[in-house]
């Protein structure tokens, strides 16, 4: 058996940006603050902390920072995957350097790839990788959906040890549970489905909503594995409009929003992305006042 990354709830957490760059100081307080209300794991420069609009130097400079910040007292897993594998390769060595826990690798966008490609690109940045690597699987976004009997290849890799699944589809889930065993660990890439991917045996979430609930995020997993699966589902369930608000256009648009809101960033983001509309910011923050979140 693999040695499992984190359990419970890890942030996809925003990078906090103004027009000059990363806003340094504004992200270590959010830093702290996750720690503080007890999350178990932080990814940074995923989807949610614009990743693909990050310079290199932005991109290796906040990884750093993310791993030199958390100090150890959770692991952080850096966003090194890319739609070139020779690239993806170069960022996953130079996070491992710098102390990450593990890599998050993410299909390859816009090219796409066969599903032979796929077992390619993620068996080479794996041989090199001296950390763990999560797959991660979100075909809405890139075009490429990695099939269950491409996951039990890859599981096969001593060092690709888990997948981020946010795909949506459960059926697909099932299946890769049921095909990879404990040959790989499973965390859910979307909030509405954190409780049915831990029945189906889970081991917790790569969370957007956790940017501003931490603490009942982690909570949710952590009721689920005490075997209070009431208490898990009766949050899933409460938490789901707040959910559906910060998806109501596209990530990290309303997560930088709500951020924002809570003093933690400048509401910037970089384009093709901009700022949410006003309707559903007017609902996203409604919903977080009902949380007394502001």
């Amino acid at each position: 058996m693999k040695k499992t990354v984190f359990t419970g709830a890890a942030t996809a957490i925003v990078t906090p940006l103004t027009k000059d760059g990363i806003d340094f100081e504004q992200f270590g307080r959010l830093i702290d603050w996750q720690i503080d209300e007890g999350i178990g794991a932080i990814v940074v420069t995923g989807t949610t902390g614009e990743g693909s609009t990050l310079t290199d130097e932005e991109h290796r400079a906040a990884i750093k920072y993310c791993v030199e910040r958390a100090a150890g007292r959770v692991p952080v897993i850096a966003g090194t995957g890319s739609n070139d594998t020779a690239y993806s390769i170069e960022l996953t060595k130079y996070a491992c350097e710098v102390g990450a826990d593990a890599v998050l690798l993410v299909t390859p966008y816009y090219n796409k790839a066969t599903q032979g490609g796929l077992i390619a690109s993620f068996t080479a940045v794996a041989d090199i990788s001296e950390k763990p690597c999560i797959l991660y699987n979100v075909p809405s976004r890139t075009g490429c959906n990695i099939a269950p009997a491409t996951v039990a290849k890859l599981a096969e890799h001593p060092n690709i040890v888990a997948i981020k699944e946010a795909s949506g589809n459960i059926s697909q889930i099932a299946e890769i549970a049921a095909l990879c065993g404990d040959k790989i660990d499973i965390y859910s890439g979307n909030d509405d489905q954190i409780v049915p991917i831990l029945s189906l045996g889970g081991k917790g979430v790569i969370s957007v909503l956790s940017n501003i609930m931490p603490k009942a995020t982690q909570k949710m997993c952590d009721d689920f594995f005490a075997g209070d699966v009431a208490a898990a589902r009766e949050a899933q369930l409460r938490l789901l409009p707040l959910v559906n608000a910060l998806f109501s256009e596209v990530n990290p648009i309303p997560a930088k929003a709500a951020c924002a809101a809570m003093g933690f960033c400048e509401n910037y983001l970089r384009l093709p992305l901009t700022p949410m509309e006003q309707a559903n910011e007017e609902k996203l923050l409604s919903l977080m006042k009902a949380e007394n979140l502001i």
